[in-house]
C-alpha cells in the first residue's frame, strides 16, 4: 500500500463483556471490510451489532473525512478491551446480596487502505472562451406571461 493512514472508530462502553465481543471480533480480525461485514451479517450473536456498527462507522470516516477507496479498505487493528464495570448485588436467601459485576466492552477498530484517484481537472478544450462569449453576448429574450383582463367580482346588492 503506498499510504500507511490509519483511520479509527472507537464505541465505549457497549453493554457486552469483552469476552463475547472479542469472540466475534476474532472472526473478522485483518480481513477486508466488505467480507468483516459479509461475515457479521452471517453470525448469529448479539455481540454482532456493536462490532458492525462500529465497522460500518471506520468505513464511513474513511471513504467520507480521508477520501479512501471503499473496496480497498482491511482491518489493519481490531481491539476490545474492558470498559467501566458498574458493581451491582443480586438479592440471596436468608436476606442475603450476592455482589456480581456489569462488565462493558471498548472497542477500536482502524481500516487502512489506498486513497481514492483525485478526479481530473474540468479540462478548458469543453469550455472554450468563445461559446463563453456567445452565450453573454447574445441575451435571451425574456419571458413574458400573457395579461388577462381585471375583472372586477359583482357586487351584490344589500337588502334593506
Amino acid at each position: 500500500m503506498a499510504d500507511l493512514t490509519v483511520v479509527r472508530a472507537y464505541a465505549k462502553n457497549v453493554d457486552q463483556t469483552p469476552r463475547k465481543v472479542g469472540l466475534i471480533a476474532s472472526l473478522i480480525r485483518g480481513r477486508t471490510v466488505a467480507d468483516a461485514i459479509v461475515i457479521l451479517n452471517h453470525t448469529p450473536k448479539r455481540a454482532v451489532r456493536p462490532l458492525l456498527k462500529v465497522l460500518e462507522s471506520a468505513q464511513a470516516n474513511a471513504v467520507n473525512n480521508h477520501g479512501f477507496d471503499g473496496r480497498t479498505l482491511t482491518i489493519a487493528t481490531l481491539s476490545v478491551t474492558t470498559g467501566t464495570r458498574m458493581k451491582r448485588f443480586k438479592p440471596a436467601s436468608r436476606g442475603r446480596a450476592l455482589p456480581f459485576e456489569k462488565k462493558s466492552s471498548n472497542i477500536l477498530v482502524e481500516v487502512t487502505g489506498e486513497l481514492k484517484p483525485k478526479k481530473a481537472a474540468v479540462k478548458a478544450a469543453e469550455v472554450t472562451t468563445t461559446e463563453v462569449s456567445e452565450a453573454v453576448s447574445a441575451p435571451k429574450a425574456p419571458k413574458v406571461a400573457a395579461k388577462k383582463p381585471a375583472t372586477k367580482p359583482a357586487k351584490k346588492e344589500e337588502k334593506k
